[in-house]
């Protein structure tokens, strides 16, 4: 398919900017002079998260919502989601008064199911992800005389979501690379429309979890799995879009996978050093970034934080497992004699270090231990890896034989 047959233009970015201008967020886009340090790359961030629903997705929500008919805005519209576009098209439908139906697959992340009833949409759980999600919208949608609107495999949609791009480029129009997260490809493929005019040359990369490369499989007619838990729930999506892939295709753009432990070091990466919440999905982009770094260094990358909307219990996971991953909290397991004293002294030594215990835990029930023992299970606060690796030194010189289990 040739540019000109495309579904989506450049003229459609354009039209889906004059039309949202002033209703969403112009957000900010700056380069991160740590995170650049950390990558090796010349790192710019599109702060999406600054979104009022915390996302890029009420882009394109409210510029599909804009094309309704008078008698489709009567009828209402129904679509499927897990979470960010379920809250654009809500903020917006409501502002606009057309009533809104949102299929959310069960287990959808609180913070999202939440919100999205909260802004005045009628909430559906159905299905274990989005695809049970969506058939299900659809199904809703002819019963009822609704509207179906996809996420990501609309034209107006994807023409709402370019204006991202459009905004980057406006900013940065000498981006070597742009680098964005990809579910169904919504967002991408609008980015790719414009940035293919106005910056011919730039590279166009997508990122998924590795744990649904739906587009991947789209673009290279492999066969992946696409299934099992993802801190990225906002792009797992088993099927990419027609349409969306279809640009693509046309476009040059290539997509990358990541592992969920890259992500969830983007995470942190973006709270610890920006001082933003990241989502997994909102992260997959920087996660790309840590884990192709020869593909991105000393490039000029623009990296699109798409989502801030992560529930705060897996926040606090992402957060502890990450200071485990780099060291700055570390579970540790020695043996000490049962007697007055041993601990104090265990303890005495790890302060020394100038480590912190965090916790402690005795098992005298451990057949591997000698009956005259105590097996001992510590969680260590240390300032790093070598200051750890320091800790670890001194209790082996010293007869403890600590054991560093950092994966327990």
């Amino acid at each position: 398919m040739t540019r000109r047959e495309l579904a989506v233009t450049a003229d459609h970015v354009r039209a889906a900017a004059a039309a949202i201008d002033g209703h969403v967020v112009r957000t900010p886009s700056t380069r991160s002079r740590t995170l650049s340090a950390i990558t090796g790359a010349d790192v710019v961030v599109k702060f999406e998260s600054l979104q009022f629903t915390g996302s890029y997705k009420e882009r394109g929500a409210l510029n599909r919502l804009r094309a309704l008919t008078d008698d489709e805005r009567r009828a209402g519209i129904v679509t499927a989601s897990a979470g960010n576009f379920a809250q654009g098209v809500a903020h917006h439908a409501v502002r606009l008064g057309i009533p809104a139906t949102i299929v959310m697959p069960v287990g959808t992340p609180a913070v999202k199911a939440v919100r999205t009833a909260e802004l005045g949409a009628e909430v559906v759980e159905y299905g274990a992800g989005f695809g049970d999600a969506w058939a299900h919208a659809v199904e809703l949608g002819a019963a009822g005389g609704m509207v179906a609107i996809s996420p990501f495999d609309d034209p107006a949609v994807i023409a709402g979501q370019g204006t991202v791009g459009l905004e980057m480029l406006a900013e940065h129009p000498d981006l070597d690379i742009l680098c964005v997260p990809v579910g169904g490809g919504g967002l991408l493929a609008g980015i790719a429309v414009i940035a293919r005019e106005q910056a011919p040359r730039v590279d166009l990369i997508g990122v998924q979890t590795e744990r649904f490369p739906s587009m991947v499989n789209a673009l290279t007619g492999s066969t992946l799995p696409c299934l099992g838990p993802t801190i990225a729930e906002g792009i797992a999506v088993p099927q990419a879009g027609r349409i969306t892939s279809e640009i693509f295709r046309a476009l040059d753009v290539d997509v990358v996978t990541v592992t969920e432990a890259a992500i969830e070091a983007a995470v942190c990466l973006y709270l610890e050093i920006e001082k933003v919440l990241a989502e997994g999905a909102g992260a997959a982009a920087l996660a790309a970034l840590l884990e192709h770094r020869d593909r991105f260094a000393g490039r000029k990358v623009g990296v699109v934080l798409s989502g801030a909307n992560i529930d705060l219990r897996l926040l606090a996971s992402v957060l502890t497992r990450g200071l485990v991953r780099t060291g700055r909290l570390a579970p540790l397991r020695v043996s000490l004699p049962d007697e007055p004293g041993a601990l104090g002294r265990l303890a005495t030594l790890v302060g020394e270090c100038g480590a912190n215990i965090v916790e402690v835990r005795h098992e005298r029930s451990v057949l591997s231990v000698h009956s005259r023992a105590v097996q001992v299970d510590l969680l260590v606060e240390t300032t790093g890896p070598d200051r750890l690796a320091a800790l670890v030194d001194r209790l082996d010189r010293s007869g403890y034989a600590p054991e560093h289990r950092p994966d327990d």
